[in-house]
């Protein structure tokens, strides 16, 4: 499933930040890679006593109480009298078949959390054979409280059957324990179960495609439809459709374009993409927010204000992108995404969505550089172009040749960099610029300034600017926010 990738692609004549800046990672403040935490493992002891039921509800059998009733519970580790009750901890027979203290067990709260623990919905008994005429409305299982609305089903701690991680979390830790490993079979995880969960995360009143196929057409045979698509996938059979080309307005009065991809071709961009993200959530650096789970552009915000509070920044430079989905080379995004991937049928897959093309006014056309924005899979593909051109190599930049402090905060292609002194900043720009011409690539002249910023701000515009106070603009990441 992988091979170590320790030579070839990293050394070719590209992104020198490939193969050099992979050890360390940069948030907006100190540099340090962000994700999901590992929960540890832990295994029950195959050897622990078996647990001594102690509470009230087990006093009568402790005291060797009878059970008379015949609505009473006839399991000696049960309370029976009551219609509606938990689940109770099984007894487990001690592991060595020995006598000695009952309550041993590895867990400072033995009666916790523990398999058998009925910590979802509240069951039923059965009533007493001679109950009323109400027992029948009395046997009625109750759901969770408010309060344990988010609380799992599934056993989170110790238990004789050991939690075996799925699939795609298997080659997370893969991709966290080895940063220059390469996969080569990934496709085996889009199943179809897999699609057709893509599919129903669908918008239902979304805009059809060049085939004019609608979502309610799609589902009304989904089974079939799935399963057929499913077979072409896997066989190599699946081919993409070209975008439609559609424009919305900008705040500027122009034309975005948008690139508006078929239902299959959704489902599977979908499927793919959270396949590829189990591999690149692990690589992206801590300062990357746009278009990532669980990275809002409200914390992004945050994290600037935390870069600029606790640091020394006196100049911001807030950068654009100009047309960076129509730029993207698609030369070099092959040869990022083969950093990581060495599956052949994921790599043709990505091939076949850039080489669609685009159809527009009943003409198609294609071209060697840029990817549809709008498609499933493109803001994935935007931020893997950038983590290569612009991420490693900016954090490798300010801890190697800054004087002073630098913070990062990059939402999509607009990206704001904060330095403590003018001349790191200056050197960064040019040097930002003569890099991305490498990568075609190139910052907009209008939407790129570079700003005097800070609490001396005022005293340094009147000094060096000959201005009473400083030029100063909300930086494009609120703008992008809340469509300024």
């Amino acid at each position: 499933m992988k091979e170590s990738h320790n030579e070839g692609l990293a050394n070719h004549d590209g992104p020198e930040s490939c193969a050099g800046t992979r050890e360390g990672a940069g948030e907006a403040l100190i540099g340090e890679r962000t994700g999901g935490v590992l929960s540890r493992e832990i295994r029950l002891n195959q050897d622990a006593d078996a647990v001594e039921l102690s509470g009230r509800q087990h006093t009568s059998a402790r005291n060797g109480e009878g059970t008379s009733d015949p609505a009473r519970s006839k399991t000696s580790s049960t309370c029976g009298n009551s219609v509606r009750e938990n689940r109770e901890i099984p007894c487990l027979p001690p592991g060595d078949g020995s006598g000695g203290r009952a309550g041993k067990v590895d867990d400072r709260n033995p009666a916790m959390y523990r398999y058998g623990k009925s910590d979802s919905s509240i069951l039923p008994t059965k009533p007493s054979n001679k109950a009323g005429t109400l027992a029948a409305e009395v046997v009625e299982g109750r759901g969770l409280t408010r309060e344990n609305v988010h609380q799992q089903n599934t056993r989170r701690t110790q238990s004789r059957e050991v939690c075996v991680p799925s699939a795609l979390e298997r080659v997370r830790q893969a991709a966290i324990r080895n940063k220059g490993e390469r996969f080569s079979a990934l496709l085996h995880h889009v199943t179809a179960d897999r699609l057709r969960d893509a599919f129903y995360n669908l918008r239902r009143n979304a805009t059809p495609g060049v085939d004019g196929v609608r979502w309610e057409h799609y589902e009304a045979d989904l089974d079939r439809n799935i399963e057929d698509l499913h077979a072409r996938v896997q066989r190599g059979a699946y081919r993409a459709k070209p975008s439609r080309r559609a424009y919305i307005p900008k705040p500027d009065g122009r034309q975005r374009p948008l690139g508006i991809a078929a239902v299959e071709d959704k489902v599977v961009q979908r499927a793919v993409t959270e396949v590829l993200n189990a591999i690149y959530e692990a690589d992206f650096l801590g300062f990357s927010y746009g278009f990532r789970p669980g990275r809002r552009a409200h914390v992004a915000l945050d994290a600037l204000a935390v870069g600029i509070r606790f640091r020394k920044i006196s100049w911001i430079l807030d950068a654009d992108i100009r047309g960076y989905f129509d730029a993207i080379s698609h030369d070099w995004m092959e040869k990022f995404l083969a950093h990581r991937i060495a599956d052949r049928r994921m790599l043709n897959l990505v091939r076949k969505w850039l080489k669609a093309g685009v159809l527009e006014n009943g003409k198609w056309t294609t071209s060697e550089l840029g990817t549809p924005q709008g498609s499933s899979i493109s803001p994935l593909l935007a931020n893997i172009y950038l983590h290569y051109v612009l991420d490693l190599w900016a954090h490798a930049w300010r801890r190697r040749q800054a004087r002073g402090d630098v913070i990062i905060v990059r939402w999509a292609d607009d990206f704001v960099v904060g330095f403590q002194f003018e001349d790191d900043g200056r050197r960064f720009l040019e040097e930002l610029r003569e890099r991305f011409q490498r990568f075609s690539l190139e910052l907009h002249p209008e939407k790129t300034r570079m700003l005097r910023f800070g609490r001396f701000a005022r005293r340094d515009s009147r000094r060096f600017d000959g201005k009473r106070k400083p030029e100063f603009q909300l930086p494009r990441i609120h703008s992008f926010m809340f469509g300024e």
